[in-house]
């Protein structure tokens, strides 16, 4: 019996960066990387306050890490504040006229904010927290489309001190309750609406649905975007631009602790029960301030675009607070990459000249199946650097971003990190880290990686096995909210004093990580313990393959059956033969061990609002069973019809 996970898909192919590209980079070389990852390792507190000192703090700290395993300190005694770091701090030069956001919302609206106008309006609204009694510590929840107000909404909290938990507009009801009920949040931040694939997601109604029965909520603010009928609670709600009204734009932002709570981010549990990750206010802001400079290598006069939604992990750091805090532009789109045709991202692209895209794998694969006609149809040569981030991205998949939204000119960095994270642990830095399609190549500064065995042995190159964190790193999670023995037990117990992170993963022999997916999704084929994502890329890598996703199911002779579910391009049509000749092309790439029993072919895969795989589904599915998880997350349900009918 295997206990670590096997690794078989080989990927020979590098892409050295561009000289171009290295030559004005921050960090132009392997050697210099080689360096400065050195003393970050050996020399973690001068490493870690040198960033620091860039920002500004109003109070110095007393010790740079202050580490009891599992709970970290970072820079303790130190005050700050990181709505001052996001905007004050940007006023005092030409930056203070500068685009801080340019929006774009799915209907083609438009709007643009300079810092000096975010500033503006993030201390008025931080007046309209402090009329309604809401101050420092106290939670609150965010429930808004991708809009400017939702970043205004953010800051304005961090400016007063109080404590955000955004929830992504795609949650239901349930969802909402149940983040108050953990949170014990006092007021509620929504829309009467959002847009969404042309319709009106009714976000004001959902949140009244949530606050039916008695909540710690006292007041929901409202703010006017789709104008759909509304009903508001007398006592208890109030439109966003009426409470502008009665308030200035002079907030001073609140002196806070380095370690005063700034947000937390609701992810799922195994339980059922979500756990908030919880992230504070110094450690996380030294984080994404150091991987957006490094990682993006970004430039002031660069249009950054992540395309990720404000309620996820990625949009807190890579969509509001990173760039900001680097004085970038960001760029923000409300409404679904396919709207109203699939060129839409394509579009906004060429509109605004993006210089830097940061987008998901599955995203690209949607791109792959739509066909290349709608990128040929626009001008993407404003793009110079290209990023990955959510899950492994396929070799093939890789390659096709490269060339046909990169022009083979664009390096990309293949990110990995986690909501519990909080910034880019593992990634190639464009300028110095030579790139292979799949892997997200080397730790990024003060990140101690390896891949254990069940023991917790350090693994040899090409062995699969457990991805940890062997010390702390400045954003990482303090704890789950209200649940230090929960927090303790998941990320802390199996390997005392290591970072659990629940992904497998591999380490070539230049030392670059492989990640395989996460655990849970490991297949126990008669005896073998196989990667899910290694087996979807050999499948996407055929020449009429989109997207893949593989799961188990029960097998009494092997333990595990290999289900595939294949989603095709456009044009090939799906045949039994084709079935046969995926089943071979896997077993060449891999080996027989890892042929799919099944192969199912679907028209589009269950997915959640942010573009995840929701395998879980797809397990039950593939075993017969009658799908009985939570898919209040699912973003169109006649796909679960659609595969039940596809059943054998």
């Amino acid at each position: 019996m295997h206990s670590n996970i096997e690794s078989h898909l080989i990927e020979k192919r590098v892409f050295r960066p561009p000289k171009d590209f290295a030559k004005k980079a921050r960090i132009k070389s392997l050697d210099q990387y080689r360096r400065m990852y050195r003393e970050s390792i050996n020399r973690p507190a001068k490493f870690w306050a040198r960033e620091a000192r860039e920002l500004v703090w109003r109070a110095p700290w007393k010790k740079v890490v202050e580490w009891k395993a599992p709970f970290a300190k970072w820079f303790g005694g130190g005050k700050l504040n990181l709505s001052e770091n996001c905007l004050d701090r940007h006023l005092t030069s030409a930056r203070r006229n500068k685009a801080a956001i340019l929006w774009e919302g799915e209907p083609g609206d438009k709007r643009t904010l300079t810092y000096q106008q975010l500033h503006h309006e993030v201390c008025r609204f931080a007046n309209v927290l402090k009329r309604h009694k809401i101050g420092k510590g106290d939670r609150v929840i965010i429930y808004l489309p991708t809009i400017p107000e939702a970043a205004i909404a953010m800051l304005a909290c961090a400016r007063i001190g109080a404590v955000h938990s955004v929830v992504f507009g795609g949650f239901s009801a349930d969802s909402i309750r149940d983040r108050i009920a953990d949170s014990g949040a006092v007021a509620v931040i929504t829309a009467d609406g959002g847009y969404r694939r042309g319709a009106i997601v009714p976000l004001k109604k959902n949140v009244d649905d949530a606050l039916r029965e008695k909540t710690s909520v006292k007041c929901v603010i409202v703010f006017r975007r789709t104008g759909n009928e509304t009903h508001m609670e007398e006592g208890r709600d109030v439109w966003w631009h009426g409470e502008l009204e009665y308030v200035d734009a002079n907030c001073p932002p609140a002196l806070l602790d380095s370690e005063h709570p700034l947000y937390i981010l609701y992810t799922s549990g195994s339980t059922g029960k979500p756990k908030g990750i919880l992230h504070t206010t110094g450690g996380y802001l030294v984080g994404i301030y150091s991987t957006m400079k490094y990682v993006f290598d970004v430039r002031d006069e660069d249009i950054f675009w992540c395309t990720a939604d404000v309620g996820w992990v990625t949009g807190h750091s890579y969509v509001v607070y990173g760039p900001l805090a680097n004085g970038a532009t960001t760029l923000m789109y409300e409404g679904a990459p396919n709207w109203p045709e699939p060129d839409r991202f394509w579009k906004i692209v060429q509109e605004y000249r993006v210089n830097i895209l940061y987008t998901a794998p599955t995203a690209i694969r949607a791109f792959i199946r739509w066909g290349d006609q709608w990128v040929a149809k626009h001008d993407l040569s404003s793009l110079r650097l290209l990023g990955t981030v959510g899950e492994p991205i396929n070799p093939e998949a890789w390659i096709w971003y490269h060339k046909k939204i990169g022009g083979g000119r664009c390096p990309i960095v293949d990110t990995w990190w986690q909501t519990e994270t909080g910034t880019i642990l593992i990634t190639p830095l464009p300028g110095a880290i030579p790139t292979k399609p799949g892997s997200a190549t080397l730790p990024f500064f003060g990140v101690d990686a390896a891949i254990v065995d069940e023991k917790g042995s350090e693994v040899g190159a090409n062995v699969g096995g457990k991805l940890i964190i062997r010390r702390p790193w400045p954003a990482m999670l303090r704890t789950i909210y209200g649940d230090k023995e929960r927090y303790k037990k998941q990320y802390w117990s199996e390997f005392p004093g290591n970072y659990l992170t629940g992904d497998g993963a591999r380490r070539d022999e230049d030392g670059y990580f492989w990640i395989v997916g996460r655990i849970d999704d490991v297949l126990n084929v008669a005896g073998h313990r196989l990667g899910t994502s290694e087996i979807e890329s050999a499948l996407v890598s055929h020449a009429g393959v989109a997207e893949a996703a593989v799961v188990g199911r029960p097998d009494e002779m092997k333990g595990q059956g290999v289900v595939a579910f294949v989603t095709l391009k456009g044009g090939v049509k799906p045949t039994f033969g084709l079935k046969e000749e995926l089943r071979n092309h896997v077993g060449a790439h891999i080996g027989a061990i890892a042929k799919p029993d099944e192969v199912r072919f679907a028209e589009a895969l269950p997915k959640t609002r942010s573009g995840k795989i929701m395998r879980r589904l797809l397990k039950e599915i593939a075993s017969g069973a009658t799908v009985t998880g939570d898919t209040t997350t699912l973003e169109d349900f006649s796909v679960l019809t659609t595969l039940r009918e596809s059943e054998e």
